[in-house]
């Protein structure tokens, strides 16, 4: 009890917390120090549990930057990322801002919204074993469709040997997948903005053009920093639909992404764990470097130069305080 004879409830929350925390060390915080040491070892091999540090600290990942499979993988992670986030992007805020326009009311507007959610709560294999069969070769729905246009004579397309074809297959998934999800973060924004920016908007003449982008856009920059830094994050471990769809990464590699890559090595082969955690903690610092850019080029400026003026206005005064003394 307090010393006004109240009950304190704040130590139940702390209680209520045990599970998590425990949880979380074991099954998050254990593993992920444990992949970070492992990268400095020599372990690998089936049933290997023994290990001892490397004479060269750095050798795995000096490993690492010199195999060019590696190298393959990030450039196909990083195109398969951003091919498929700029459109889910652009379609999100186009949907967001037909949904939230003021001027106009959209008929069976929720029912819309759902339909758009709803790819993403179908789970990765399901959707890629989906898409697998829609582009079968040499029997498959798309198949069919494209004789039946151009002739039975048309000898059918094996999308998945194509390198293009099976990279904007998954480059579609992705986005079909992740864009409602998108739309709905994006609109619970828009939702947040006070309605007497848009009524002082529409009192000086502001078209919904303007409105969008002079109102709407900057006013949810923190929600375009959430829905972009956990795209990166969700983009470069990309790992679920380029396995599942194509069988041993599609044709020379074209779909092989750096997840899929440290699978392979830790898990397939050779049990290369040790060069496998190289891999993972190389890719774990390109998500904190790039997340630390977009917080810096998406900042509030305004803020940053009152929150710098404000750490003057302090430090004068005790200076003023100190030569006062």
């Amino acid at each position: 009890m307090n010393q006004k004879g109240k009950i304190s409830y704040a130590k139940y929350g702390y209680i209520f917390s045990i599970p998590f925390i425990v949880a979380y060390l074991i099954f998050s915080l254990y593993p992920t120090l444990y992949t970070a040491i492992i990268g400095f070892t020599d372990l690998r091999g089936v049933n290997k549990t023994s290990w001892k540090f490397l004479p060269d600290f750095f050798a795995n990942y000096k490993d690492v930057f010199n195999m060019p499979l590696f190298k393959l993988s990030l450039k196909n992670t990083i195109k398969l990322w951003v091919c498929n986030f700029v459109p889910q992007l652009s379609l999100a805020l186009l949907l967001s801002a037909w949904f939230t326009n003021r001027r106009t009311k959209i008929p069976g507007e929720g029912v819309f919204k759902v339909l758009f959610y709803m790819p993403n709560i179908i789970t990765s294999a399901t959707v890629a074993i989906l898409f697998a069969a829609l582009f079968g070769y040499p029997m498959g729905p798309v198949n069919d469709l494209l004789k039946r246009f151009l002739g039975e004579s048309f000898p059918g397309i094996w999308f998945m040997n194509s390198k293009s074809a099976a990279q904007g297959i998954i480059i579609f998934i992705q986005t079909w997948m992740w864009y409602g999800y998108t739309m709905i973060i994006i609109i619970s924004g828009v939702l947040g903005i006070s309605p007497d920016i848009f009524e002082a908007a529409d009192i000086d003449g502001a078209n919904g053009w303007q409105v969008f982008w002079k109102i709407t856009i900057p006013n949810i920059k923190t929600i375009l920093l959430f829905t972009l830094v956990t795209s990166l994050i969700g983009g470069l471990n990309m790992f679920d639909i380029p396995y599942l769809l194509v069988s041993q990464s599609g044709p020379d590699n074209a779909t092989l992404t750096t997840n899929v890559l440290i699978y392979m090595q830790a898990f397939m082969g050779g049990y290369i764990y040790n060069r496998a955690s190289a891999m993972s903690m190389i890719m774990f610092l390109i998500i904190v470097i790039c997340s630390a850019v977009l917080f810096y080029i998406m900042r509030d400026k305004d803020e940053a130069a009152m929150k710098k003026m404000l750490k003057k206005e302090a430090k004068a005064k005790k200076l003023a305080a100190k030569g006062v003394n």
